[in-house]
C-alpha cells in the first residue's frame, strides 16, 4: 500500500490481506491522522473508514504495552466491535499490539481484570466503556487516540453524554470522529470535543473536500 512512511510491518500485513492499494479516503487522511491533528473524517458506508481507522491505530503506536490503553474506539454495538477487533487481528499480526473489544452483553469483572493485564487498543460502545471508565480508574493520561468511528448512529441513540465524560477525563490526545454526514449534532460534539480539526468531505464518487489547511500539513512533512 503506497502510503507516505507506512510503517513496513503494517505495509507487510496489508500486502499479505490483498491491500496493496490504499484507496482515495486512506491516501487523503493518512498524513494529517499521522501528523496527531484533531480531525472529522465524513464518507458514506463502505468507504473503507473502519479499515482506515485500524491502519492509522496501528502505525501510530509503538513500542512496549502499557499498563493502560493507548488508543480508545467507540463503535455502535457487539457487531462492530467484533469486526474492528478482527480487521486488528488482521492488519496488526506483526505490530505485538493487544487488542481488546467490549459491548454491553460482556461481563465486566471479566473485561476489567483482562485490561488490567495490559492493552494498547480499547474498542467498545458508548454504554460500556462509560460504565468501565467510571468504575476502573484507567489512566487515561497515556491515550494518544480518541476515536468515534461511524458518529451518526451512536448520537441518534443520545450516547454525546457518555462520550463526552471521558473525553473530558482526558488532558491531551489526538481526537478523531468518522461519520457519514455532518449532522448538527456531530458539529455540536465535535465543538466541545476537538481542537482546531481538519475537515475531510468524501462525496458518493470517491472524491473530497478539504479545508485548505490540510496543504500546509504536507508542505511541513
Amino acid at each position: 500500500m503506497k502510503l507516505k512512511k507506512i510503517n513496513e510491518k503494517l505495509q507487510d500485513a496489508l500486502i499479505e490481506n490483498g491491500l496493496t492499494e490504499a484507496n482515495i479516503l486512506q491516501q487523503e487522511t493518512f498524513s494529517t491522522i499521522k501528523s496527531g491533528a484533531d480531525c472529522i473524517i465524513l464518507s458514506p458506508a463502505g468507504s473503507g473508514k473502519s479499515t482506515t481507522i485500524v491502519l492509522n491505530v496501528i502505525q501510530q503506536l509503538s513500542g512496549h504495552t502499557e499498563e493502560s490503553p493507548r488508543a480508545l474506539i467507540f463503535v455502535e454495538d457487539k457487531t462492530k466491535v467484533l469486526e474492528m477487533v478482527e480487521l486488528f487481528e488482521k492488519y496488526g499480526k506483526y505490530s505485538k499490539l493487544e487488542i481488546y473489544g467490549v459491548h454491553d452483553k460482556g461481563d465486566m469483572d471479566y473485561d476489567k481484570n483482562y485490561i488490567s493485564t495490559g492493552i494498547d487498543v480499547l474498542i467498545g460502545t458508548p454504554n460500556k466503556l462509560s460504565d468501565m471508565f467510571t468504575t476502573a480508574g484507567y489512566n487515561v493520561n497515556r491515550l494518544k487516540m480518541f476515536i468515534i468511528d461511524d458518529a451518526d448512529p451512536m448520537l441518534k441513540l443520545r450516547h454525546e453524554t457518555k462520550i463526552m465524560r471521558i473525553s473530558n477525563s482526558i488532558t491531551k490526545t489526538q481526537r478523531i470522529i468518522f461519520a457519514e454526514q455532518l449532522t448538527e449534532r456531530i458539529e455540536i460534539l465535535a465543538d466541545k470535543m476537538l481542537l482546531e480539526p481538519y475537515i475531510f468531505d468524501m462525496d458518493e464518487e470517491g472524491e473530497e473536500e478539504l479545508d485548505e489547511e490540510e496543504d500546509e500539513i504536507q508542505e511541513e512533512e
